[in-house]
């Protein structure tokens, strides 16, 4: 039996892996700001005009931009302005991750100095020259948990009943 939410994986996973370039996401967030012509892009973004062609050809495929005729140039802009705040999204998260794993960089390079950095404040035991009750646990991901591979049966080899 086919599962419906097996089939949204799988469109979902087709477009990220769209995305896994920092070309198409500059792409994104350039028709943001709106629609675009594919020389105006390439300007914009410093590609060349065949690079640039390919890369909205990609995001076209997996309707992310779609095309829109004006008189004899074709414009591009994004199919959904959710696509953006999703991108958007995941740079925010990305910034904060940088910016805690900074701050522990900073802390860790301090802590080696003896000394403490610029805007860093100490509030745990250390700060109060005590000893730690525990050890803080390190920030790691986990494994990330894999469903089985759909089976597809062919529309061919289902029998119809």
């Amino acid at each position: 039996m086919l599962n419906p939410a097996d089939d949204i994986d799988t469109i979902q996973a087709s477009i990220l892996r769209t995305l896994a370039s920092a070309h198409r996401l500059r792409i994104i967030h350039r028709l943001g700001d709106g629609s675009s012509d594919v020389n105006g892009l390439a300007r914009d973004l410093g590609l060349s005009q065949a690079s640039t062609s390919q890369h909205l050809a990609a995001m076209r495929a997996v309707g992310l931009v779609e095309a829109v005729r004006d008189g004899r140039t074709m414009r591009y802009e994004l199919c959904d302005a959710e696509i953006l705040a999703a991108c958007g999204l995941m740079r925010s998260a990305l910034v904060r991750r940088l910016s805690r794993l900074g701050d522990l960089a900073a802390g860790a390079a301090a802590a080696a100095a003896g000394t403490q950095p610029a805007g860093i404040r100490s509030v745990g035991p250390a700060a109060r020259n005590e000893a730690p009750e525990t050890l803080p646990t390190p920030i790691t991901p986990g494994p990330i948990p894999r469903r089985p591979p759909a089976v597809v049966i062919p529309s061919s080899k289902v029998s119809q009943s």
